[in-house]
């Protein structure tokens, strides 16, 4: 591991410089262990593909006795290398199984027939394929409640579109590149749209306000629009 300061109050983890599952669990393993030890001072942990962020109060910091006369962020460091001793005996919580119910193509994928094309498939195979995978939450990011998720099949990994949307609907599901994700909210983004869910993916007044998490595992399950609408009144 390698500690680094992210401005004055932050500091950041590096456990590896590759995305695959054995990183991810050093991620987790990590964010574990500082969350059954918490360090005084931290307000937060942030898990990304190879790294955690921990943000802290460096007013809340304790002195360090023995330690001489060093800097809030020193102090931090020190105290969380002490709580990350002996990482991997770590206990990780069992993953999450969550699965999300799509409406493929038509206005709701609006580049699955294309997606088809570049990998000279039937949209109903391509529909067949993402339904088949096994899908891990690497880490949330570029919006509230985005998940990127590893394990996508390389029969259907697809470049981004080469001219972003400027809106993107809620619940849209796309591809970026061997990446696939569902967007939370109405936004931007130059995914391959495929589809979309009818089920609300960041809530600011829920708890927890994403519905995904690091580390939890997701199934995608095809639908047909009269059940998009019903569950989309639910």
């Amino acid at each position: 591991m390698r500690l680094s300061p992210l401005g004055d109050r932050a500091l950041r983890i590096e456990v590896g410089s590759t995305i695959d599952e054995e990183t991810h669990r050093r991620v987790r393993a990590v964010c574990a262990r500082l969350a059954a030890r918490i360090v005084p001072g931290t307000n937060e942990l942030v898990p990304a593909f190879a790294s955690v962020t921990v943000f802290y109060d460096p007013l809340h910091v304790p002195e360090s006795a023995g330690r001489g006369d060093i800097g809030a962020y020193a102090r931090f460091a020190a105290l969380v290398t002490d709580a990350l001793t002996e990482l991997d005996a770590a206990a990780l919580p069992p993953p999450r199984a969550v699965e999300i119910p799509v409406c493929y193509g038509g206005d709701y994928g609006l580049d699955l027939e294309d997606v088809a094309r570049q990998h000279d498939l039937p949209a109903e195979e391509v529909i067949r394929i993402h339904t088949a995978g096994d899908y891990l939450v690497y880490m949330l990011g570029f919006a509230p409640g985005f998940a990127y998720l590893g394990g996508l099949s390389p029969r259907i990994a697809t470049p981004r579109r080469a001219e972003p949307r400027t809106l993107v609907p809620a619940g849209s599901v796309g591809i970026g590149g061997d990446q696939t994700g569902v967007y939370p909210l109405a936004s931007p983004g130059g995914w391959q749209l495929i589809g979309r869910t009818p089920l609300v993916l960041f809530d600011a007044a829920r708890t927890p306000a994403a519905l995904l998490a690091a580390g939890d595992r997701v199934r995608f399950r095809a639908i047909a629009p009269n059940e998009f609408a019903e569950l989309g009144d639910g």
